[in-house]
Parts: structure tokens; C-alpha cells; sequence
């Protein structure tokens, strides 16, 4: 042959595979390429209705589904090639256990999806119906679970979580399964798409044992009557010993025998008690009291539920950036300030906080920015607390501000004094009340600013004993601090001439300082009664705020979320807090 032939040989084949569609030429892997395949297929994502779901309509998750058909020219995705009966196989076990994540099984009809897809593995090549209605099926299956995995099933902003919105997306949902179908991956998919954070893997985790724990476990019930001390006897403590050791707080070599009648409240039991205490937010004192048999009774399906409310909640966090964060729970009364969100191991100061009453002055769940911090700082009384506390008072005993440290100021901030036309004011918004700097103040030494539509901040009290209390919500709503100074240190770390020194003396002084930080901090207010500690400890914490029933309702509907409700952005510029103590 000629080296002209051959060039026009190879325009020939070139031509020819430019006017042929490319599935064609992977006929053994894709067996039904027919436009009335395409037909139904685009007829049902029309529809937004699939009948062979429980959960028919999927408007919610059109775009995915169209998104996802039309990178196969709207053929079918997982029937009709040599890879359908694994790929199938391997996304109905993607479903079926859907538990492992803390998600239901039934919410993505696996076991209605099982029993057709013996069938749809055989249908003629001309049941274009039948073929597109459970590829359709399982691809709906598929997007449900990967989009609740990733964003979580519930609107946070739905039952007040003012988290920060995602701005865009950043997971194809799409372009992953379409890629895990053809590369013979599709059990690789849930890697793909769960959050990254530390925290959701060890709950996972945590999730997986006390599954084995609650099968293996009877129910516990302990009872006494007053209290239990060390040295004591009791006839459950063999039960008691057993217990603790099945959910790890005591050596399995540290159990009571079962054949002892009236065992003794020792010493390696007390360990153990003291540790599960601990681990449910309680002095850890090692005296059994109500509160402590309160959670020891606890069914273990509960704390199950309450590593699955958890795990939801974290996955409305949108991805969070590498760096320096500070972390408040609520429940768990407990600050965490971490160099680096992305690595755990590295330093971490943690502090116990006071929040907000539970009843009226409830910490709001937000993310901002710290932005600033304020050394004897003012502290401008907010309204409500003005009209409520303050002036009843003031009308008592007209001495009350001074005795107070406290002033009232105009918009200039010249102080006025007390009079009946001041107080007359007071009560219409023209005058206000502050607290100035000193050991008096609400505020204490120093408060860490993070402008936010709450206006609520971190900061230190004089009101140090509270701190010792298990149960720490006492405040009008922002966050109080057991060690500011550390907290200041941590913010201040590596700007300018700032150091423990430098910090120590600016709480000393009489006069305010305002200090901007060079680069900003997040801040996240969270709430979830279940967390892994530092230590690898699995913590359990009461619903103070009544926030885990709110989520159990909400998650009862199983309407599939739409990213209009978590990706919409918010454009108002949050107002310079006063703020509340």
C-alpha cells in the first residue's frame, strides 16, 4: 500500500467514527441505544413522576436526573451493558445501607428496587417502558440518597440553624455516578459525597458500635433509692459493671461477678461511673444520684438517635475552609478553639462556657467571623434587658447605676445624669444605659466581636462559679468564657507585639482597647447533644433548647429537599453589636 493510500485510508476510518454516535461503538456494553429508550426516558423526567417509587414525584431532583441522562444522549444508565448486574448489585447495597450513615433504608425504596431487578435484568430489548421507569428508578434511588448524604435531609434555616448557605455547588452529583457507572465504582460513591470532617467519621463510627452494642445488650434498668456512694452495697452492680463495660467505660476484667448477692460499690466501678458521668455531661463525682441513673437507664436506641440527629446536622455545614476556627456546642456547655479545622491532632484549647437560658434567652446556631476583640469593654445594655431588669430597679432605688458602675449616655456617649426626664427617655429608646469598664462589668475583661444578626459575641464574667456547675445555661444569650485570656491568646496569635504578657496587662487597664485582627476567625455556634471529643470520647449531652425534637419532626416528612433552600445567599450586611451578656 502507498503512503497515499494509507492517508486516505485513515481519512476514510476518521470520517467514518466522526459520523457515528460513540455508544455505538461499544455495542456489547450498551445493548438498547434506541430513540424510544430516549423517548421514555425524557417523557418520565418530564412527568417528574416515577411509579415505581414510593415517593413518585421527584420535582426536587429533575435537574439531577436530566443532568444526568444527558451525558448518555438519554439512554439507559444502568441497564443493557455487560456491567448491569454489578453496577445494580452494587447500588441497591449502596442503599440498603443507607443505616450505616445514620439515613433510612426506606426512604430510597432498596427493597422494592430488589425484587424488580431480576426482572429488569431480563427484559427484551424492546421494553422501552419497562427499561426506562426502573433505570430512572434506581438513578432517582441513587440521587436521593448521595444529595441527603451530602447536604442532609433537612432545611436548617427551617427550624431556625442560621447557618451559613453554600453560595454554589461543588459536588456533581451527576458527573460522580456517571463516572462510578463506568468505571465499575458505583460501591465507592458514598466516600465520594460524605462530609470530610473528623467529627461525622468518628460518629459514623461511634454510630456502627452501639448498633453491636444495643443487639448484643439486654435493656438496663437501675434503680436505687436517695444515692449510691463508694463502699456502699447494692445487688445491680453486677448489672451496673456489665454495662459500663459493654459502652467502654470500664475494663471487661473490671465486672462484678454475677453470682455475687450484695457486691460493693469499689473503687474500679467508681472509675467507671465516673467516666460514663463524664461522657453525659455530669460531675464527674462518682456518687450515683437521679441525674446519673437517669442516663444510665437512657435506652441505648436513644443514644443511637442521637448520633443520627448529629451526623444530619453536620451535614448542613457547608465545606469548611483549612485554618484557625472556634467551636462552641451548646449543650454540651463547651468552647473548642482549633489551629487547624482540617487536622484535629494539632493544638486545641478548650474551655468550659455559660450560654443562654433555656427557657427565654436561647444561643442562637450561627457561623460568622471574628473580627475584633475589646479589652475593658463597655457594656451597652441591650432593651430588653433595660426595660425588664434595669429600670424596675431604678425606679426602687435611684442609687441603682452607680452602685453598678453604670451610666446613661446619648448618641454622643456624654454621660447624663439620673433624673425623672433621663428615665422618661430611657423608656423611649432616646437615652441608653452602659456599664463601664471594671471588675463590675457583665462583660468582664474582654469580649471577642463576630458581627452577627443576633448580636451575640464571646466574653469573659466576673461571675466565675457558674463555670463549676454541670448544667451552664444562665446567660441573656451570648457566650461567656471560662478562660478569656487563653482565648485571647489563641486570637492574637502571631500579630504583631501581641502575647500572654502583652494580653494579661491590656486586662489590667482601666481604659477600653480595640484590637482588629489582622486575619479573621470563624466562629460557629453548633448545637448536637452527641460529640466526639478530643480524647476519642463519645459524649452525650441533655436537649437543653429542645432542638433534637424539633429535628425529629422535621425529619418525619420525606419530601426530597430543594437546593433552592441551600444555596440561596443572603445579601444583608448584619448590624455592629451591642450585645447581651
Amino acid at each position: 500500500m502507498t503512503q497515499q493510500t494509507k492517508f486516505f485510508a485513515v481519512k476514510c476510518l476518521i470520517f467514518f467514527l466522526a459520523i457515528i454516535p460513540l455508544q455505538t461503538l461499544f455495542a456489547e456494553d450498551s445493548a438498547f441505544l434506541e430513540p424510544s429508550v430516549s423517548k421514555e426516558i425524557n417523557a418520565i423526567i418530564t412527568a417528574r413522576q416515577n411509579p415505581y417509587l414510593k415517593q413518585s414525584n421527584f420535582s426536587n431532583r429533575t435537574e439531577d436526573l436530566d443532568a444526568l441522562y444527558k451525558r448518555g444522549n438519554y439512554q439507559l444508565l444502568w441497564l443493557g451493558n455487560a456491567k448491569s448486574a454489578k453496577n445494580t448489585a452494587d447500588a441497591l447495597d449502596l442503599l440498603a445501607n443507607a443505616a450505616t450513615q445514620g439515613l433510612i433504608e426506606e426512604n430510597y425504596d432498596a427493597q422494592m428496587l430488589r425484587t424488580k431487578r431480576s426482572l429488569a435484568l431480563t427484559l427484551s430489548p424492546t421494553s422501552y417502558k419497562d427499561l426506562a421507569l426502573y433505570d430512572t428508578a434506581l438513578s432517582i434511588a441513587v440521587l436521593r440518597f448521595l444529595h441527603d448524604l451530602h447536604y442532609g435531609r433537612v432545611n436548617p434555616q427551617g427550624i431556625n440553624f442560621k447557618l451559613q448557605l453554600r453560595e454554589k455547588k461543588l459536588t456533581d452529583l451527576p458527573l460522580l455516578i456517571n463516572d462510578s457507572v463506568t468505571l465499575n465504582t458505583v460501591s465507592q460513591l458514598p466516600l465520594l459525597v460524605e462530609p470530610k470532617l473528623h467529627q461525622y467519621q468518628k460518629l459514623k463510627s461511634a454510630l456502627a458500635s452501639y448498633r453491636l452494642i444495643a443487639a448484643k445488650s439486654p435493656a438496663f434498668n437501675f434503680s436505687i433509692k436517695g444515692k449510691l456512694r463508694p463502699g456502699e452495697h447494692h445487688p445491680q452492680l453486677a448489672e451496673l459493671s456489665k454495662f459500663l463495660a459493654s459502652v467502654g467505660d470500664l475494663p471487661e476484667t473490671g465486672t462484678v461477678s454475677p453470682t455475687e448477692k450484695n457486691p460493693k460499690y469499689t473503687a474500679n466501678i467508681v472509675e467507671g461511673v465516673k467516666k460514663f458521668q463524664l461522657r453525659h455531661g455530669q460531675n464527674a463525682d462518682g456518687t450515683i444520684g437521679s441525674s446519673t441513673v437517669v442516663a444510665l437507664n437512657e435506652p441505648l436506641s436513644q443514644r443511637i438517635k442521637q448520633i443520627e440527629l448529629a451526623m444530619e446536622r453536620l451535614r448542613w455545614l457547608p465545606e469548611l475552609s483549612v485554618g484557625r476556627s472556634i467551636i462552641v456546642n451548646i449543650p454540651a456547655f463547651q468552647l473548642w478553639a482549633i489551629d487547624d479545622i482540617s487536622n484535629v491532632d494539632v493544638n486545641i484549647t478548650n474551655m468550659r462556657v455559660v450560654v443562654g437560658k433555656a427557657l427565654k434567652n436561647q444561643t442562637p446556631v450561627l457561623m460568622a467571623q471574628m473580627s475584633y476583640i475589646e479589652f475593658m469593654p463597655y457594656w451597652n445594655v441591650p432593651k430588653n434587658i433595660l426595660k425588664d431588669e434595669i429600670l424596675p430597679k431604678l425606679a426602687r432605688n435611684p442609687g441603682y447605676l452607680s452602685a453598678q458602675n453604670m451610666e446613661i449616655v446619648g448618641n454622643s456617649a456624654k454621660p447624663v445624669s439620673v433624673s425623672g426626664d433621663a428615665i422618661e427617655k430611657l423608656k423611649r429608646g432616646v437615652l441608653r444605659v452602659r456599664q463601664r469598664p471594671g471588675n463590675k462589668n457583665s462583660l468582664g475583661k474582654v469580649k471577642f466581636i463576630f458581627p452577627n444578626k443576633e448580636d451575640v459575641y464571646l466574653h469573659d464574667t466576673p461571675a466565675n462559679s457558674l463555670f463549676s456547675r454541670s448544667r451552664r445555661d444562665f446567660s441573656h444569650g451570648c457566650v461567656r468564657v471560662e478562660n478569656p485570656k487563653a482565648l485571647a491568646e489563641f486570637a492574637l496569635k502571631n500579630q504583631g507585639n501581641w502575647n500572654a504578657n502583652t494580653i494579661k496587662k491590656a486586662m489590667q487597664k482601666s481604659a477600653m482597647q480595640h484590637v482588629v485582627l489582622q486575619s479573621p476567625i470563624p466562629v460557629l455556634f453548633f448545637y448536637t447533644t452527641s460529640f466526639v471529643d478530643q480524647f476519642n470520647n463519645l459524649a452525650f449531652y441533655q436537649d437543653i433548647y429542645g432542638h433534637d425534637t424539633v429535628l425529629m419532626e422535621a425529619l418525619k416528612k420525606t419530601d426530597d429537599l430543594s437546593d433552592q433552600s441551600i444555596f440561596v445567599s443572603t445579601s444583608v450586611e448584619p448590624p455592629i453589636p451591642n450585645g447581651m451578656p
